[in-house]
C-alpha cells in the first residue's frame, strides 16, 4: 500500500510539472504514514493511514474519509485520490478502513468506525489533528458510515470494541450519497443485496438496521450535514439524502443538500465535480474549518 501511495504521488507530481504546481505542492509537503492498526477484532486488523502536513507547528482541521463498497467491498487505497481534494485545501487527513460484511456482519463496521474516530482524537497530539475541526467523509456505504460516526450517541452502545476514550464531537459531515435508512433497503421496492449481505441472516436483523440507521439520531446538536446526491441514483435512493436532510432541518442542524441532476451514483463528470468541491469548500469555510493554505514556496 506504501509503494502504491509513493509511486501514485510521484506520478501525480510528474504531470503537475506540465500542468501546474498544486500537486508537487502536495507532494512535497505531506507525509503519509501508512497501514497504522487502530483495531484488532475477530482476527481482522483494521488499519488506516495518516497524510500529515509538513512544518505545521499548530493542530490543523482534520478530514476522516471512510471507503465505500456497500459494506460487502471496497479498500481505503481504491480510494486514495478521493483525499487529493482536501489535502491540496491543506487538512490533514486519516484514510480508514474496516470489517465488511464476509468479516463481521452489521454493525461491526460501525463499531470500527467509531473506534477509528476515537484512535484519531486519542493520537491529536502526534500527528496534530485538531479535534475541534474534524471533518467525516466517504460516498456511498462511506457516507452512511460517515453519517452514523458523526451522529451516534454514546447510549447507543456501538462504541465497546474501542480501547480508547470517549469519541469527539465532529464538526461536521460531507456525506456523499449515502444510506440513510437501512431498513428500507432489507425488503419492498427499495431491496438491495448488498444491505442484505450486511445485515445477512441475523434475527434480530430489523433492531440492527435501525440501530445503524442515521435517520435515527437526528435530533438537535448534531454536527453540521452537507449532502451530495443524483436525483437518479440506482443504488442509494435520492430519496435518502432527501429525508435525511428534511428531519435535520426540523431539527435545528446546519444542513444542505447538493442535487446533482440526473446524476447516478457518482461518476460525475468534471464540471459537477468541481462545482461539488466549491460547494464542500463553502460549507466547510462557512463553519470555520478551513485550514491555512499549503506553502507557496
Amino acid at each position: 500500500m506504501f509503494m502504491r501511495i509513493a509511486v501514485l504521488f510521484i506520478v501525480l507530481a510528474a504531470a503537475a510539472l506540465a500542468q501546474g504546481l498544486d500537486t508537487v505542492r502536495i507532494w512535497n509537503q505531506y507525509s503519509v504514514t501508512p497501514n497504522v492498526t487502530y483495531l484488532t477484532a475477530n482476527n481482522y486488523e483494521a488499519k488506516l493511514d495518516v497524510y500529515r502536513r509538513r512544518g505545521v507547528d499548530t493542530p490543523l482541521p482534520t478530514v476522516i474519509s471512510i471507503h465505500g463498497g456497500g459494506w460487502v467491498n471496497g479498500t481505503k487505497g481504491a480510494t486514495s485520490l478521493f483525499v487529493l481534494p482536501y489535502l491540496e485545501a491543506g487538512y490533514n487527513v486519516v484514510n480508514i478502513t474496516y470489517r465488511l460484511a464476509r468479516v463481521s456482519l452489521a454493525p461491526a463496521a460501525v463499531e470500527d468506525c467509531r473506534c477509528a474516530l476515537k484512535w484519531v482524537a486519542s493520537h491529536a497530539k502526534e500527528y496534530g489533528f485538531d479535534t475541534s475541526k474534524l471533518i467525516l467523509t466517504g460516498g456511498s456505504a462511506g457516507g452512511h458510515l460517515s453519517l452514523i460516526t458523526g451522529m451516534l450517541p454514546e447510549s447507543a452502545g456501538l462504541d465497546r470494541y474501542c480501547v480508547a476514550g470517549e469519541a469527539p464531537q465532529v464538526a461536521a459531515i460531507v456525506n456523499w450519497y449515502g444510506i440513510t435508512d437501512v431498513a428500507d433497503l432489507l425488503e419492498g421496492p427499495n431491496m438491495k443485496s448488498y444491505a442484505v449481505t450486511w445485515l445477512g441472516s441475523q434475527p434480530d436483523r430489523a433492531a440492527i438496521a435501525k440501530r445503524v440507521s442515521p435517520m435515527t439520531y437526528v435530533r438537535a446538536g448534531l454536527p453540521a450535514i452537507l449532502t451530495i446526491h443524483g436525483d437518479a441514483d440506482p443504488t442509494v435512493p435520492y430519496s435518502h439524502g432527501v429525508q435525511l436532510t428534511s428531519a435535520l432541518k426540523a431539527a435545528g442542524v446546519k444542513t444542505e443538500l447538493v442535487t446533482v441532476p440526473g446524476g447516478r451514483h457518482g461518476g460525475f463528470t468534471l464540471a459537477e465535480n468541481l462545482k461539488i468541491f466549491q460547494s464542500i469548500r463553502s460549507f466547510l469555510g462557512g463553519l470555520g474549518l478551513t485550514p491555512p493554505p499549503l506553502r507557496t514556496n
